[in-house]
């Protein structure tokens, strides 16, 4: 009897050895690839860094001069990429100091849900110049957009600051998921109704693609983006897939300021009107290549 039990007794020892190895061979390899990931993030941030930051405060300087009584859009721009300078802000003092948890989830969080603020304000005010123009003519002032601006700052900041600072982490994730969900119908019905109503609308051609032009990018960066962050949030909090999902919807939410610049280019009516001739050059040419070629195998036919 005490040979068996000096047996079984050997036998586990052995099998709990096995188990620590295999253990810390998994936590070494998860650690060296967290290390990769993490490394890898760090010469991303310091491309977007290096590129975005100049590029925005020359953007928001070139819009300012674009604000007049008729032409209010570039204000909630101009809000966006000031929401990206704090982003461009947290990600250079992350770098430069170790900052507390709390304060740097304040201000990413704080940057991100100001985004997506002024990217349905963005996608509201285009909708509302096709659907409702003459109405929403009266309506179009700076005064109003700057009372709205600020409202969505105010808003962001009051919903923002307990979630940082004083609750629980399930119920942050969680409203974080939710919040950043909330955009989603609203864009698509933005687009969808400036779409229906463009038949209708005395509004110019041009100016007509330029506005889907910015609804269509709005949605895209917001899908691309965003809508990651969202699955990576409800995933993490219902123990749903695995850190690589986090690190990919981390790294496009970093690069999401250098997708806003893009709106920057639709608010300048001669950059995307060369664009417009160009693309419209090329479609022309294919199409007379096309025909050409066509010509070409009637005559050889015949």
């Amino acid at each position: 009897m005490e040979v068996f039990n000096f047996t079984n007794t050997s036998q586990d020892i052995y099998n709990n050895s096995n188990m620590t190895t295999d253990c810390n061979k998994n936590s070494t390899r998860d650690d060296e690839y967290q290390r990769k990931v993490k490394f890898t993030m760090f010469v991303v941030e310091c491309i977007i860094i290096s590129v975005g930051l100049p590029l925005t405060l020359v953007a928001i300087y070139a819009l300012r001069s674009m604000v007049r009584g008729n032409h209010v859009a570039p204000i909630y721009v101009i809000n966006l990429l000031i929401s990206d300078l704090i982003q461009f802000f947290c990600m250079i003092a992350e770098m430069a100091t170790q900052m507390r948890p709390d304060i740097k989830v304040f201000f990413h969080v704080l940057s991100g849900w100001a985004s997506v603020g002024f990217m349905v304000c963005i996608a509201l005010e285009r909708y509302l110049v096709i659907a409702f123009p003459l109405w929403y003519r009266f309506r179009r002032t700076i005064k109003i957009s700057v009372v709205v601006s600020v409202a969505v700052w105010v808003i962001t900041l009051a919903f923002v600051l307990p979630l940082s600072f004083w609750v629980s982490e399930t119920v942050w994730k969680i409203s974080i998921g939710v919040f950043f969900l909330l955009p989603f119908p609203l864009l698509i019905f933005f687009l969808g109704g400036t779409i229906k109503a463009l038949s209708a609308s005395r509004v110019s051609s041009d100016e007509k693609r330029r506005i889907v032009g910015v609804l269509v990018l709005v949605l895209l960066i917001y899908t691309l983006l965003f809508l990651p962050t969202v699955i990576s949030f409800l995933a993490k909090t219902f123990a749903l897939g695995d850190w690589t999902l986090w690190y990919l919807s981390y790294a496009f939410r970093r690069v999401s300021p250098l997708a806003d610049l893009l709106l920057y280019i639709f608010m300048r009516k001669g950059i995307i009107d060369k664009l417009l001739v160009v693309v419209c050059c090329c479609r022309m040419s294919s199409n007379y290549s096309s025909r050409i070629d066509s010509n070409d195998i009637c005559s050889s036919s015949v």
